[in-house]
């Protein structure tokens, strides 16, 4: 029988924390994060990372596993996820997977597409291009080279952009054409994924206050302390939402207000893809976070107990249309 997992996903801000530390918690289970920026230590605030006192309340895994100088990939993701995984099944306790970074989800649950290794050099060449004429290049080549990829890739996307083109310069073979082989057919789990869905309105709301939470947490000291140890402006780091725009303000190129609206309105970007992405995906219930916690408990460890899955599809995932635009942290 394969494992059974409970997957909490959906965009940032959407209350996947809270929701899954309490059902975790009711449940005896164990959090495997499946977040590609809360891989990195030393960028706590500006990630929302969970605390430690809510790491106190419920084992975390896949947090902190690298330096943000470093690359980290959905290949290395998914090593160290299975590995989490696998431990934590054999001390007997359940597993929920909580995160917002949709393909490294897939990934874990569907396989990882054999395409061709990262190649530095031709990832180098690519950066140095953008440097000089912009993301919009990549993707202005890309559409030459895979428009399938870059009908799929936002404009600004600059790592999957540059994925996409390492792969078609490192092996004369679409990244897309790699992907509809592999079809991400494999099932090595047997997963419930359980989407929050938050209307575009509220969520914007929640944006707003996680900025001004970030602020009143020491989001510039954070940023300050990552200066100060020399991370370079290259860095993997820096292109997490928001720590650019901190960045500007620490640095004395950007007044405060102006900041933290512009970390809302990158965020709030940011948030619009995931929930595009998570839309894209099969079988995610969604569940609207505010009536979520007994009964999302109820489904997981019906789940757990026998593979009782919901019988229907729950609330659906709100139109990506933003009615409503919240005013800018002060």
């Amino acid at each position: 029988m394969r494992p059974r997992l409970v997957c909490v996903v959906g965009p940032t801000a959407a209350g996947k924390t809270a929701l899954s530390l309490d059902v975790a918690e009711a449940l005896g289970a164990e959090i495997v994060a499946v977040d590609s920026r809360q891989v990195y230590r030393g960028m706590d605030i500006g990630t929302a990372t969970p605390t430690a006192a809510e790491r106190r309340r419920v084992p975390h895994h896949c947090l902190d596993l690298a330096d943000p100088a470093v690359g980290f990939d959905a290949a290395r993701y998914r090593a160290a996820a299975v590995a989490a995984l696998a431990d934590i099944a054999a001390r007997g306790r359940p597993a929920l997977v909580v995160g917002g970074t949709g393909l490294w989800l897939r990934v874990l649950l569907r396989g990882l597409c054999p395409a061709p290794p990262r190649a530095p050099a031709i990832r180098a060449g690519l950066r140095a291009l953008a440097a000089r004429l912009g993301v919009g290049e990549l993707h202005r080549q890309l559409a030459v080279l895979d428009p399938a990829a870059a009908a799929r890739i936002h404009p600004h996307d600059a790592v999957r952009l540059e994925r996409a083109l390492e792969v078609v310069f490192a092996s004369g073979r679409p990244l897309s054409a790699w992907q509809a082989a592999h079809r991400f057919a494999e099932a090595p789990y047997d997963a419930l994924v359980i989407g929050l869905a938050v209307p575009p309105p509220e969520l914007d709301a929640r944006i707003v206050a996680r900025v001004r939470q970030m602020r009143d947490a020491g989001f510039a000291e954070e940023v300050r302390a990552l200066l100060a140890r020399g991370l370079p402006a290259t860095a993997p780091g820096w292109a997490t939402v928001g720590y650019r725009e901190m960045r500007a303000f620490v640095e004395g190129a950007c007044e405060r207000d102006a900041t933290l609206a512009a970390v809302a309105v990158a965020t709030r970007r940011f948030a619009k893809r995931q929930r595009t992405w998570f839309r894209g995906e099969p079988g995610i219930v969604w569940r609207a976070p505010q009536t979520a916690g007994d009964r999302v408990l109820r489904e997981a460890a019906a789940f757990f107990e026998r593979g009782a899955r919901p019988d229907e599809a729950g609330e659906p995932e709100p139109p990506a249309t933003r009615v409503a635009k919240p005013v800018a942290p002060r």
